[in-house]
């Protein structure tokens, strides 16, 4: 099936393209890898009046540390993140998650900051965004705007990012002494969306956990920020069996998932719990910069 027809638009500054967000009325959608959109609109699913191509606004390509954060531009791809030494050596979570996201292809064209924008609760970027408490920088016809990625999806593909807003670059702070993230994923076949994915970040102190952030994809309407089960880490041992067991438990408790063709609710409960766990002896092992 082919799309619905669509005006198109390259603008080459960030207020261009808000222009053009806004001269659509609600009715253009920003492509950048279009990995998400474009199936969408070829199955009739979406059929945006304006597509705004960003792909030619210099700068947005950013993958650095700067100021204590990592920026990740709006045009960085999954395979940059996958590619990338410094993603690899100092942000494992993104580095797990990028290798296991889709297929070499979609890597090579799909974006981290239009998969949080696109507001699917199966994909992987808004769970390892939440776990790693991004802030997220858009553009609008009021200046900028700064999003909370714990709380940026609102409902199934819907977010707080405004219809003339631009999702610009995404900024997560720099880990600290002692932090170790993890991001686990069962799928049905390479390639799948996951049946079920655990993301975490803890900072430990010694053996003790002073912090930790837990994020689940794919187990319920929204991106969840499981937060109880965080909490229930923090003065804890990382190396605590029953510390782990609640947290995999609570974890568990906070996800909502459907039965469908990727398995029966109570599987996929099942788990987050065990991913859960696992996640944070990884995520522990590397804090203390063991191989894991």
């Amino acid at each position: 099936m082919l799309p619905s027809s669509f005006a198109y638009v390259a603008p080459t500054t960030v207020d261009e393209a808000v222009q053009a967000l806004a001269a659509g009325g609600g009715d253009a959608k920003v492509v950048a890898g279009g990995q998400s959109l474009l199936p969408m609109m070829k199955l009739r699913l979406a059929a945006p009046g304006t597509l705004v191509d960003i792909n030619g606004i210099a700068g947005l390509d950013v993958l650095e540390e700067a100021d204590g954060m990592l920026r990740i531009g709006a045009l960085v791809r999954h395979g940059d993140l996958e590619r990338s030494a410094l993603v690899r050596d100092r942000y494992p979570i993104i580095h797990d998650a990028a290798r296991h996201i889709a297929d070499p292809l979609i890597r090579n064209r799909g974006t981290f900051c239009g998969s949080i924008a696109h507001g699917d609760p199966a994909g992987d970027w808004a769970t390892v965004a939440s776990a790693l408490n991004a802030e997220l920088h858009a553009v609008g016809p009021d200046g900028p705007a700064v999003h909370s990625a714990r709380d940026f999806q609102t409902g199934m593909f819907e977010t707080r990012l405004g219809l003339d807003q631009v999702l610009v670059e995404a900024r997560i702070p720099q880990p600290v002494a002692g932090q170790g993230s993890a991001y686990l994923k069962v799928e049905r076949k390479v390639g799948d969306y996951a049946a079920a994915a655990v993301g975490v970040v803890v900072v430990l102190d010694g053996d003790t956990v002073t912090e930790a952030g837990i994020g689940l994809t794919n187990v319920g309407p929204l991106t969840i920020d499981a937060a109880a089960a965080a909490a229930s880490l923090v003065g804890r041992s990382i190396d605590d069996a029953a510390a782990l067991e609640e947290a995999g438990r609570l974890a568990m408790e906070a996800s909502d998932p459907p039965s469908d063709l990727r398995g029966p609710a109570e599987y996929k409960q099942d788990l987050v719990r065990v991913l859960t766990k696992r996640a944070l002896r990884t995520a522990g092992a590397r804090a203390r910069g063991e191989q894991a």
